[in-house]
């Protein structure tokens, strides 16, 4: 393996402060943290003079279906009318469209400084192998570390929600009473030898589980992920309590809490993470903590479908461990890491006026980085320190962000967009570098996504349609239901 010394840099090194040393790689990982000036005869130099060298950021919870979904959310959309609403983006894609998705999902992340993923991309009407496969190459040719989880459900929404086909009458009620999925031993199936055959090596990009929304999913279909989970190791994710109107079908459809729901079910575990968690209860908190459990904090979603902010403070503080992510390019319109880490620690400064209750920057950012990685079951890595993952991004000293240059990591939280990022390692190899990327045809790419959002959005008029007079409808149940609790 090839050892190369990057030098003249200021390093966040571990979870201290910045510093001015030398890092040497070997390989895929940070053999040592040298003093300045410091030699290694037989290690390649990189001067990097006027960087900032940071981890690079994790993401805790994306879908990449969502870069070819990219303007198709209505801007008064909440997440149940999404849903129903915009379904008609994702029919017909074919095995490269979703490899597509993977490379323009992992572009942007790498543009905007984040090294990893936990992508649910979702495959109508359900999962193939042949699809998944093509989401993880696509992933390991990019370079991006990555967990990829087919999101996989039971139940239609409509299916999913006690009362809402009642809400529809005439040839609509008929049309979205016929919509169905597979049934999830098939589904179960797919996922299981989709696991059992991984295409890549798992060093940088490994499997994951991931059942969309409890309400979505039956009982058993649920406890067969889980075992999957355990049998093979692997995280599991789902979207939990992102809506009040998730917490008010869980009562009527369980009669208990999302939580206490997947808890009954043997679901809570270490490899256990929930997208979201806006509208948790302290004793919904507390059985995550119990489990080793985690949430995925997804601050921008959560303002842009109007999902509500959610308590951070109290989950982290209950022992929650707690990642960030961007969610989809869709429903958050884009995927900055560094957006959402600023959201992160700001939003909490709305809830309170005891800074006391306020998630810090360096709090976020560890959240943003080996709390993310926490969740994606990565071990040493969102971390600059001897033997952890060679995952690093290099931030122009001299950008405007950083002059002056006072308090260093307050200012990445709280100033940067990604438009300071000037290089990108992972795994010991660059792979953005001079504004472009390192490891495939950007304008390709983009020519290949413009066909693509062509094509769909031809072949799938009629069902926009359709979506579209379902979502004004679900709108209304939505209002009605949330109105009544």
């Amino acid at each position: 393996m090839s050892r190369t010394l990057i030098h003249g840099a200021q390093v966040l090194v571990g979870t201290g402060d910045f510093a001015e040393v030398s890092l040497l790689i070997d390989g895929d990982r940070i053999a040592a943290i040298l003093p300045k000036g410091e030699t290694v005869g037989d290690a390649k130099d990189l001067d990097a003079r006027d960087r900032l060298i940071i981890p690079g950021l994790v993401n805790g919870h994306t879908h990449s279906h969502g870069a070819l979904a990219r303007g198709g959310v209505p801007d008064d959309a909440i997440l149940e009318t999404f849903l129903a609403g915009s379904a008609w983006l994702n029919i017909g894609r074919s095995h490269d469209d979703l490899a597509l998705c993977a490379q323009l999902s992992a572009v942007e992340l790498i543009r905007k400084g984040c090294t990893a993923c936990f992508d649910l991309f979702i495959e109508l009407p359900g999962p193939t192998v042949a699809g998944t496969h093509a989401v993880a190459q696509a992933y390991h040719e990019v370079g991006l570390r990555a967990v990829v989880a087919p999101m996989i459900a039971d139940q239609t929404i409509y299916q999913a929600l006690p009362g809402l086909l009642e809400a529809f009458d005439g040839p609509l009620k008929d049309a979205v009473a016929s919509l169905s999925l597979p049934d999830w031993n098939s589904t179960m199936a797919v996922c299981a030898e989709a696991l059992r055959h991984w295409p890549v090596p798992t060093d940088r990009v490994r499997p994951g589980v991931g059942p969309t929304i409890p309400l979505h999913c039956s009982e058993s279909f649920l406890q067969a992920c889980a075992r999957l989970s355990e049998e093979m190791d692997v995280p599991l994710q789902t979207h939990l309590a992102e809506t009040r109107m998730q917490q008010v079908m869980a009562q009527r459809k369980y009669g208990t809490s999302l939580v206490e729901h997947l808890s009954t079910l043997g679901l809570l575990s270490a490899r256990f993470s929930g997208a979201h968690g806006v509208w948790l209860s302290d004793p919904e908190m507390a059985l995550l903590a119990n489990a080793q459990a985690g949430i995925s904090h997804n601050p921008m979603s959560n303002l842009r479908i109007g999902s509500g902010i959610a308590p951070v403070r109290r989950m982290a503080d209950a022992g929650v461990a707690m990642g960030i992510g961007t969610d989809a390019s869709n429903t958050s319109d884009g995927q900055n890491m560094f957006e959402a880490t600023r959201l992160a620690a700001t939003l909490s400064r709305a809830q309170t006026i005891d800074s006391a209750e306020w998630v810090r920057a360096r709090e976020a950012f560890n959240m943003a980085t080996i709390g993310s990685a926490r969740l994606l079951g990565f071990d040493k890595l969102g971390q600059i320190a001897q033997g952890w993952a060679a995952d690093l991004v290099f931030l122009d000293a001299g950008y405007c962000h950083y002059t002056p240059q006072r308090n260093t990591l307050d200012q990445i939280v709280f100033a940067e967009t990604g438009a300071a990022v000037r290089e990108v390692m992972i795994a010991g190899k660059m792979v953005f570098a001079g504004d472009r990327m390192l490891t495939l045809d950007e304008t390709a790419l983009r020519a290949r996504a413009i066909a693509a959002a062509d094509r769909i959005t031809h072949a799938n008029a009629d069902a926009r349609v359709m979506n579209a007079a379902a979502a004004e409808v679900v709108k209304g149940f939505c209002l009605r239901n949330c109105a009544a609790h």
